[in-house]
């Protein structure tokens, strides 16, 4: 019972039941029953044409609920350390964003993708639409969350913040209690219509391979962080990296750095080099804005899916406005499930130019390997705890709360 209560577990049954349905009605259904498979092609088409206006209405709300929050929060409190440490989240997902792009132009190209099929079968066309537009476009949304936060941090304005905690507490329950249980569904409609083409089943290795180059990218990535962090300052990092084993454990056993918020806490008191202070106030603070693991996959798939799908990458200046852009919804990403995926479906789609199935293809791949995403967040938390640690000692405040 708790295995089909795991959103990647269910978003895997939901793809593996798309692939079947949509491979029979594209295969030997279509051959006994052709006007049969076509209505039923109309039906799956039709309701998943509302799961995705109904979530390209929510992403707008989940822009200002999460970012214009976080914002005044962290306004309020703008510390030097908090400064410091927000400087050091933006830059290791940024950081690991243009990484992930590089890697992605130099490695996705030579992968067998093919990127114009022949031989597909034809989508029935859309009879029925349900059509509910977005209350803000994308980045009128981010533009709007981010002002409204400075501004109500400037002028203390404690009703205001008051409310945007409210709103955020509705937009969670809106995303945990009808986004998520509808994603297993708009995922297995999505994937029985890219099977009833027939293009998706000759992906699915292409789908295997790149899951395993982004975890050896994380992996890299991790290897970079604690490099930087031992030099900064001045210290081992394996003093560090040695007491996060059950971090990461747990990590990829519950997909929630808020979950393994503790045990990060017990492994980082652990380690020698760490200050204490550093450790009580960095670790709690990049487990919500430090999304390093994340936001290195996402540009990754984004790149290969878009090849895949579109037939070509997105050019280098979108890569990097996209990558840039990504490091700020990172921080105000929600504790949900995918959450920073979630939080940047419009700016994939505004800025990428994804559609449906390119959403849909994005969220699936994302989820089933969301534990080791947030595993790689978590334990990258320990260096950039240790490079707080390092500013603590060359001269930053005494202590965390030193304004």
């Amino acid at each position: 019972m708790n295995m089909f209560s795991s959103l990647p577990v269910r978003l895997l049954l939901a793809v593996i039941l798309g692939l079947a349905s949509g491979s029979g009605l594209g295969g030997p259904l279509s051959e006994t029953w052709p006007a049969g498979s076509a209505g039923i092609m109309h039906v799956i088409e039709a309701f998943k044409y509302v799961i995705d206006q109904l979530i390209g209405f929510v992403v707008p709300l989940i822009i200002i609920g999460f970012i214009a929050p976080s914002v005044t929060r962290l306004g309020r409190g703008a510390s030097r350390m908090l400064t410091a440490a927000l400087a050091l989240a933006y830059c290791s997902s940024l950081g690991a964003a243009l990484f992930s792009a590089g890697a992605g132009y130099a490695i996705i190209p030579h992968l067998s993708i093919a990127t114009n099929p022949e031989g597909l079968r034809e989508l029935p066309e859309l009879l029925f639409k349900l059509d509910i537009p977005q209350i803000f476009p994308v980045m009128s949304a981010l533009v709007l969350a981010v002002l409204v936060g400075l501004a109500a941090a400037w002028t203390k304005a404690d009703v205001i913040g008051a409310a945007l905690n409210e709103f955020q507490n509705i937009v969670t329950e809106i995303v945990t209690r009808v986004i998520i249980p509808l994603l297993p569904v708009f995922i297995a409609l999505t994937f029985c219509a890219l099977a009833y083409e027939g293009a998706i089943v000759r992906q699915l290795p292409v789908f295997l391979q790149v899951i395993g180059l982004v975890l050896l990218g994380q992996v890299i990535w991790l290897v970079v962080l604690y490099s930087a962090a031992g030099l900064y300052s001045g210290r081992n990092p394996l003093d560090v990296l040695r007491f996060y084993g059950p971090a990461w454990l747990t990590a990829v056993g519950t997909m929630s750095s808020a979950a393994t918020l503790p045990v990060a806490l017990a492994c980082a008191r652990r380690s020698p080099v760490l200050r204490r202070d550093m450790v009580d106030f960095g670790v709690p603070l990049f487990a919500n804005i430090h999304l390093c693991g994340s936001v290195l996959t996402e540009v990754f798939f984004c790149l290969t899916i878009s090849l895949m799908l579109y037939g070509s990458m997105p050019s280098p200046g979108t890569i990097i406005l996209f990558c840039l852009l990504l490091g700020i919804f990172a921080i105000g990403a929600p504790g949900v499930p995918g959450g920073t995926v979630m939080a940047s479906l419009g700016l994939i789609g505004g800025v990428l130019g994804f559609d449906a199935d390119g959403l849909a293809l994005m969220l699936t791949i994302f989820a089933l390997q969301d534990s080791f995403g947030t595993a790689c967040n978590v334990t990258g938390d320990g260096a950039l705890t240790l490079m707080l640690t390092g500013y603590a000692e060359r001269g930053g405040p005494a202590s965390p709360v030193e304004m």
